[in-house]
Parts: C-alpha cells; structure tokens; sequence
C-alpha cells in the first residue's frame, strides 16, 4: 500500500494524458466520430462483458484475493518489458499466465492457507518489480500507463486480444455451466460425479490470469481488481438466482463502462478510474436499495 501512495503521488501529472474534457452534447458527438474514441468504447464494453462473465466465479470461489495478486505481480513483467524494449502488454500475457499456474500449484502442494500463499508471492513478486523500475532510466510513460491504465490507448490488437478471449471464456464456462456450477457449490461432490476438478481449476486460473493481463492496459494495475469483483458483486446483491447473476453482472460491466467514459468526458476525469467509481457508486446505490427493502414496515 505505501509503494501505491508513492506512485500515485508522483504521477499525478501523469493521470492526466488519456483525460478529454465534453462540456456540451454536441463535443461528445463529435468525440465519438474519432477512430480512438470508438477503439475505447468497444474496448470498454468487452472487458466490462469479460469482468462481468468471470467476476462471477471469481466472486463465488472467493478467488478476489487471487485476482488481485495477479494484477499486482504483473508489474514484474511491465518492468521487464520496459527495460528490454518490448511492448509491455506482450510481455504480461506470458508473465500472468505462469504466474497465476505458478501460485495455484504452490496452493495445491503445501498446507498453508491459500491466503498466507497469495500474499507471500504477492509480496516477493511486487518487491522484484519495484526493484526491476529502479533501473529504467529516463520517461516512464509505458510503465505508469500500465499502471494506472489509459483506455484511450488501446489498439486494435487489444480489441483482438479481448475479444477473442471473452468468446473463449463464453464457450468453455456456457458449455460447461452446470459443472462449473457445481465446482463453485462443492468441489468433492464434483469430483464425485467424475467431473476433472484439477482441469477445470487450471482452466479457469489461465482465462482469469489472461483476463486480468488484457484489461490492465485499459484500468490499470492498482484497478484492474475491480473489473472482476465489484459488478458480480452488485450482481450478487440483486438476484441468488445463478442465471439472472450472471446475466446482471455481464450487464452491469457494460453498463458501467460506458457510464464511465461518460462521467470521464463529462467531468474531465481520468478513464480508468472513472468507470471503477461509477462501478462503486452502483454498487452502494444497490447496496442502500436492497437494506432499505429489508427494513421492516
């Protein structure tokens, strides 16, 4: 958390590149006419739709904590793509990928709570990334737009990349609903039934780890979280019924998406974290809502 508030204190000046400010209707039209503008948009709802379709599991198998230790040790592969002139997002789909097999492995072969294994590897891998920024020299502008993210910028690649797995992780978790359903309710009666228990684990490890690399360029390291846990967890909050969960935490992560490149050219705020507060404002507006129905008349 220190190393957090340092960075942000000394990129301040920074959080203000992908900023663009709308001050009537007509500037937001014709804002949405420039090629960057539409790449953000699209960008914006295929990694909400991909929050949304995850951050179900992820919610539900209180694997949060995992997400958020991917996220945050993906700062060791933005370091070594920076110091060796590789594009950083190249560099943290391999560096996620392993990672995330690498701490669930460790899970699997020791007795320790999976938490003590997160933070341990959380902690190493963050120290080796803080020490890997010490030695780029000169602008850093690659490593702080992965780490506070830049939806402006992304590419059609990223677009590829995104969307690409979002129809991978559709196919594998529709397909296969009521095992992973199952998986998530009770593990030893999956296994029981025959279903591959270690497969699926692994399987959804790797999508969760690639989803969390694709989005980083887009939220950032220290937000990338939030994609995955606070719709599903809104969601959560307005149905127990799995199917109509799943479809609101999708809707909720467009929905918000949008919202937040609105509220980001609306008020002349940084993307990023404009559509993670619009994320939280929803979710205390459902929370206030629902602890309102519950009072008694």
């Amino acid at each position: 958390m220190l190393f957090t508030f340092i960075m942000l204190l000394d990129c301040l000046p920074w959080l203000q590149v992908d900023q663009f400010a709308v001050t009537q209707p007509q500037q937001l039209f014709d804002l949405l006419q420039f090629p960057f503008m539409q790449r953000a948009i699209a960008g914006g709802i295929l990694m909400g739709v991909l929050g949304g379709l995850l951050g179900c599991f992820v919610t539900l198998r209180q694997l949060s904590f995992f997400s958020h230790a991917v996220g945050h040790a993906a700062l060791v592969g933005v370091a070594l793509g920076v110091l060796l002139q590789l594009n950083p997002t190249w560099m943290l789909l391999p560096f996620t990928l392993l990672f995330g097999l690498a701490v669930l492995y460790l899970i699997d072969q020791t007795d320790l709570w999976s938490d003590n294994i997160l933070s341990i590897v959380l902690s190493g891998a963050l120290a080796i990334g803080v020490i890997l920024t010490s030695f780029i020299q000169g602008y850093r502008g690659n490593l702080m737009g992965v780490l506070f993210g830049d939806i402006l910028a992304i590419n059609r690649t990223d677009l590829l990349l995104t969307l690409l797995l979002l129809i991978v992780s559709a196919v594998f978790l529709l397909s296969t609903l009521r095992q992973q359903i199952l998986l998530t309710l009770n593990q030893a009666v999956a296994q029981v039934q025959g279903i591959p228990v270690q497969l699926h684990r692994y399987l959804f490890v790797v999508l969760l780890s690639l989803a969390v690399a694709v989005s980083i360029k887009a939220i950032g390291i220290l937000l990338v979280n939030a994609f995955l846990v606070i719709p599903a967890s809104t969601a959560k909050l307005l149905s127990q019924r799995f199917t109509r969960f799943l479809l609101l935490s999708v809707a909720i992560g467009a929905l918000s998406s949008i919202l937040g490149m609105l509220v980001s050219g609306a008020l002349n705020f940084a993307s990023g974290p404009s559509i993670v507060l619009v994320q939280f404002v929803l979710f205390l507006l459902v929370l206030s809502l629902t602890k309102l129905k519950a009072l008694p008349t």
